[in-house]
C-alpha cells in the first residue's frame, strides 16, 4: 500500500497533494526505479478521493518523466529519477516577516520617508483607473517605449517647471520604476571599477550602496546646516559625477544656498564632471514655496531625479529621470535592457492624476497634515529633553534630525530601544566616515499619529534615561 498523507484543511488542490508527495519520495529514493506503483481505482479507494484526482497526478508525472506505463502490466517508477541529497528548502522565518513594522507590534517605528498611507486618494486613482482602462487604445496593453509614455513625460515637464524651476523638453524624461531604478541606470550609464563619486556624508545608505557595487569609491565631503561644504570639494579630483540632495539634504535637512549652487556648478564645469540631483521631497516645504532645483542653473550638466513615493505612495513605484541631451539615448538603452518599460496604464493613470490638478490638491492637503504633525514632534521633544537636544532638517520633509547632549547611539543601545517599544535610525547609518554623528537620530514622523508621535517620544525618554 502507497501511504500519502492528505490534508484537506490546507487551501492545496488534492491533485496537487498527491503528486507531489509521490514526487518527493521518487526524487530522495523511497519509491526506486521499476517500483509499481498502485492502480489508479486502488489508490483512490486507499485514500478516499476521487479516481480522476489520481488520475490526474499520474498524468502530471508521467509528463515529467517520473513514471512510466507498461501496457498490461501497470505504471512503474522510471528510471534516473533518483536525485542524489535531494533536500526541501528550508525557508528561513525571517523571510516572512511583515515589512510593516507596527501592524502586528506594539513597537513605534520613526522611519523617515513614509507618508501617511491612509489617506492615499484611492477614490480619485479608482476613478481615473477606470476611465483608463475602459478608454486606452488596444496599444497601450502591448510593448511600450523605454523612457516611458508621452502623455506623462509631457504633463510631467510642464508641472516640474511650475513647481520645481525644472527645465526640460519631455524627451528628456525617462520613467523609472522609483527613484533606485534611476539612481542605477545613473551608475551603470557611468560608472566602472576604479572612477569615483563625490557625495555629500552623510547620505543614505543605500545609494552608497548602488553606487560602490558598480566598483567606484565613494569621496565624501561633509555637510552642515546648509548642506554640502562645497569649499571642500578636491581640486586633485576627477569624479564622474558629484551627488547632491541640495533642497533637502538627507538626512541632516540643510537647504543649499545659492553661493554654494554656484560654487558646485562652477567645480563641475572646471573638472569636466556631471551633477546628480537627488529631489526627493521637497515638495513639503513647511517655511515658504519650495526652494528651486539646482537643474534650473545647469542644463548641460545637472542630471535630475525625483519619485512620487513620498508624495504620494511608495507602491505606484514610479520616478523619473531627466537628462541633459547627450546623454538621452543612452540611458534609454539601459532603461530597455533592465526591464523594457515601466507599466503603462499606471503611466497614463498618473498622468491624468496630474493634469487634472488631483497631485497639487492633495500636496497642499498633506502638507497641512505633515506640518502639524511635525510640529507635534517638535514640541514633544522640546518639552521632554528640553535644553539636552538640538533640532536640524525641520524645515522641510517627513523627518528632522535630533542631536542629544552626551548621549551616543551604540548598536547596544539601538536594540535596547526595542524593548521600550521604540525603532530609531540613527545618523551614522548612513555617514561615510565614521564616528562623526554618533549623538544624532533621524525621526521620520510622516505615517505618525500625533497620539503615536506623544507615544513615541515619552518611551525614547524613558529608553535615554535608562542608560547606565
Amino acid at each position: 500500500m502507497l501511504w500519502i498523507p492528505i490534508n484537506r484543511s490546507v487551501d492545496i488542490p488534492l491533485i496537487r497533494q498527491v503528486y507531489q508527495h509521490i514526487r518527493e519520495r521518487i526524487l530522495n529514493g523511497e519509491l526506486h526505479a521499476g517500483y509499481k506503483l498502485p492502480s489508479t481505482r486502488e489508490l483512490a479507494s486507499d485514500l478516499d478521493v476521487s479516481r480522476n484526482v489520481i488520475l490526474e497526478a499520474y498524468d502530471q508525472l508521467l509528463a515529467e518523466g517520473f513514471i512510466e506505463t507498461r501496457r498490461g502490466s501497470g505504471t512503474f517508477v522510471a528510471a534516473g529519477t533518483y536525485l542524489t541529497e535531494h533536500k526541501k528548502m528550508h525557508v528561513p522565518s525571517s523571510v516572512y516577516r511583515c515589512q510593516d513594522e507596527n501592524k502586528h507590534s506594539n513597537v513605534i517605528s520613526f522611519r523617515s520617508g513614509i507618508p501617511e498611507l491612509d489617506l492615499f486618494p484611492r477614490k480619485t486613482w479608482a476613478k481615473l483607473s477606470y476611465s483608463i482602462w475602459n478608454e486606452a487604445s488596444p496599444s497601450a496593453f502591448g510593448y511600450d517605449i523605454p523612457e516611458g509614455r508621452p502623455e506623462l513625460r509631457e504633463v510631467l515637464s510642464r508641472y516640474l517647471l511650475k513647481t520645481r524651476g525644472v527645465y526640460c523638453h519631455p524627451e528628456q524624461l525617462v520613467i523609472t520604476s522609483g527613484a533606485t531604478q534611476a539612481l542605477t541606470l545613473v551608475a551603470k550609464l557611468f560608472l566602472s571599477a576604479g572612477d569615483e563619486v563625490i557625495m555629500e556624508d552623510p547620505i543614505t545608505n543605500d545609494i552608497q550602496m548602488i553606487f560602490a557595487s558598480q566598483g567606484a569609491s565613494l569621496y565624501p565631503v561633509p555637510v552642515d546646516e546648509h548642506g554640502m561644504k562645497t569649499f571642500l570639494l578636491p581640486e586633485n579630483k576627477s569624479p564622474k559625477f558629484v551627488f547632491v540632495t541640495p533642497s533637502h539634504q538627507f538626512p541632516l535637512g540643510g537647504t543649499l544656498p545659492i553661493q554654494r549652487r554656484i560654487e558646485l556648478i562652477n567645480y563641475a564645469r572646471e573638472v569636466g564632471s556631471y551633477i546628480v540631483e537627488d529631489d526627493y521631497d521637497s515638495e513639503f516645504r513647511y517655511e515658504g514655496p519650495p526652494v528651486s532645483s539646482l537643474q534650473g542653473l545647469e542644463l548641460e550638466r545637472v542630471i535630475y531625479i525625483g519619485s512620487f513615493s513620498k508624495i504620494l505612495s511608495p507602491a505606484l513605484r514610479m520616478g523619473y529621470i531627466i537628462l541633459p541631451p547627450q546623454l538621452i539615448e543612452s540611458c534609454r538603452r539601459l532603461k530597455w535592457f533592465t526591464d523594457l518599460h515601466t507599466p503603462s496604464l499606471d503611466q497614463l493613470i498618473l498622468a491624468r492624476f496630474i493634469d487634472e490638478g488631483y497631485l497639487e490638491r492633495h500636496i497642499a492637503r498633506m502638507k497641512k497634515l505633515y506640518r502639524s504633525r511635525r510640529d507635534v514632534l517638535i514640541r514633544c521633544l522640546k518639552t521632554t529633553f528640553s535644553e539636552q537636544i538640538k533640532i536640524f532638517g525641520e524645515s522641510t520633509g517627513l523627518h528632522l534630525v535630533v542631536e542629544f547632549q552626551g548621549c551616543l547611539f551604540s548598536k547596544e543601545v539601538l536594540e535596547k530601544m526595542l524593548y521600550f517599544g521604540i525603532r530609531i535610525y540613527p545618523v551614522e547609518d548612513h555617514a561615510i566616515e565614521k564616528g562623526r554623528h554618533n549623538n544624532r537620530l533621524i525621526l521620520g514622523y510622516g505615517h505618525l499619529k500625533p497620539e503615536e508621535i506623544e507615544e513615541g517620544i515619552a518611551r525614547l525618554h524613558q529608553a535615554v534615561a535608562s542608560r547606565p
